[in-house]
């Protein structure tokens, strides 16, 4: 039974690698592996030798001793500490994508446009560089991206030129997503999972994240592709509200909050954000009935728009296919710890694995395996690569195994277009080919990841 809930992940995960080529969306196939793997698991309770204790990561001992009903009873219990902590992750990614949508109902990210002021190709670069690394630790690297296209397409009209901006964007915003707890998913699953701290996140990871991002933008400015001035159509775009650059620095006020209210409370970060969104939200629809009576003159699209809550608005825009996404993935992962399978292979991966490069002090764990999995996440999603990884590994919070993780498989995925969600909205954005990427991109990328790399294994020495 073991083997067919291996086999059942093993193509469920193909089919998500490969979505673009058979056309179906990957939440399809995590949500039906989920749901296979855990009937699995129920039908052949009895058939299993072992059981993994995820609240104590240890294996259970005299499992096969249990009666039917134990081991239903244990499996229940099981699935529901899964389900509460992948929950917690998502609960917490449902509030920040609200506020990013309210921010954005609000056209507060127009306030960026109007930093940039040169035409320069190069200067423009250094910018969106910047820009991507900063905002993606602040807002996630997904919507960075997004947001920082959208400026680039009313900045930029030629789409060959826009297309190396937003191919180094991608990496920028891997890059900056890597050192931030809320700026990557896989960053913050480390971080709701007790693994990692904001403090040490940062100081293991601010230099070589910055090293990242600057080694491929520097290569890149001395490329033809940045070479000379921009044609620059001088459009006066002003903000559609008033408070647009208000609720941008509200929202992202709230965001940054978010670790504070963790390390001052001690609750789950979730909780801090639907504080933050219920702030925002007080001040979005305050600021919605202020908008709409004072611009509007006639009196029936003033009370059109009195009705329709920014915060509603703002939730039914929200990508609700990634959150199932993150369900079924997360939870498939979960099918396989808690039958121990993580667990072993993590132990042969150990036993096995050459120890190649500098070891992680005494723990055993080649640097080596860890830059694979930052490779292997620009071929496969890193969402469930981080997932395996908190089943794998059993070492305390803030060892720097999990910080390298969370720089591997943070900025790895810019190696490939598809290797990570920003790469995939600008890919979708821009319609960028694969292998005009793969030719042009791909090898800054693998620069700025081995440079940072290097620079963390100064970091980690640090702390």
């Amino acid at each position: 039974m073991e083997t067919v809930i291996i086999l059942v992940f093993v193509f469920g995960y193909l089919a998500i690698t490969l979505e673009h080529s058979i056309k179906i969306d990957k939440l399809i196939p995590a949500l039906v592996m989920m749901a296979i793997c855990w009937a699995l698991i129920s039908l052949g309770i009895d058939s299993f030798p072992q059981w993994f204790d995820s609240a104590k990561h240890t294996l259970l001992d005299n499992f096969g001793l249990f009666s039917h009903d134990e081991k239903m009873h244990l499996m229940e219990e099981t699935l529901l500490h899964h389900l509460g902590k992948t929950a917690e992750i998502l609960v917490f990614l449902l509030g920040a994508m609200t506020i990013v949508e309210i921010i954005d109902y609000f056209d507060g990210f127009s306030t960026i446009k109007s930093f940039i002021k040169t035409k320069k190709k190069s200067k423009i670069l250094w910018i969106f560089a910047f820009l991507a690394f900063i905002l993606s630790a602040i807002i996630d690297n997904l919507t960075a991206t997004i947001v920082l296209i959208s400026i680039l397409q009313k900045i930029v009209k030629d789409r060959n030129v826009r297309i190396w901006y937003a191919g180094l964007i991608i990496i920028a915003a891997n890059a900056g997503g890597a050192w931030s707890p809320i700026g990557d998913v896989t960053t913050t699953m480390l971080w709701i999972g007790k693994k990692v701290t904001t403090g040490h996140l940062i100081g293991y990871l601010f230099i070589p994240s910055l090293l990242c991002m600057l080694v491929p933008t520097v290569i890149a400015s001395f490329m033809p592709a940045f070479k000379g001035n921009l044609e620059i159509e001088e459009v006066e775009d002003k903000p559609k509200s008033k408070f647009s650059a208000t609720m941008l620095y509200l929202g992202l006020a709230g965001i940054i909050s978010v670790p504070i209210f963790k390390t001052v409370t001690h609750l789950p970060p979730y909780v801090g954000m639907m504080l933050a969104l219920g702030v925002v939200a007080i001040f979005a629809e305050i600021y919605s009935n202020s908008k709409f009576s004072i611009t509007s003159s006639d009196s029936d699209e003033s009370d059109a728009h009195a009705h329709h809550s920014p915060v509603h608005h703002s939730l039914s825009k929200i990508e609700l296919p990634s959150i199932l996404f993150f369900l079924g993935i997360l939870m498939a992962v979960a099918a396989l710890e808690s039958l121990g399978i993580l667990f072993g292979f993590a132990t042969s991966l150990q036993n096995y694995m050459p120890m190649l490069g500098t070891e992680l002090h005494h723990e055993g764990v080649s640097d080596l395996v860890i830059l694979l999995l930052g490779v292997g996440s620009a071929v496969i999603d890193n969402v469930p690569l981080v997932a395996a990884s908190l089943g794998m590994f059993s070492e305390p919070i803030d060892n720097e195994l999990w910080h390298f993780i969370a720089y591997s498989a943070g900025t790895g995925g810019s190696m490939l277009i598809i290797g990570s969600a920003a790469g995939v909205v600008a890919m979708g954005m821009e319609k960028i080919d694969f292998f005009w990427y793969l030719k042009k991109i791909s090898w800054l990328a693998l620069i700025g990841f081995l440079a940072g790399a290097i620079a963390f294994m100064f970091t980690r020495t640090i702390f």
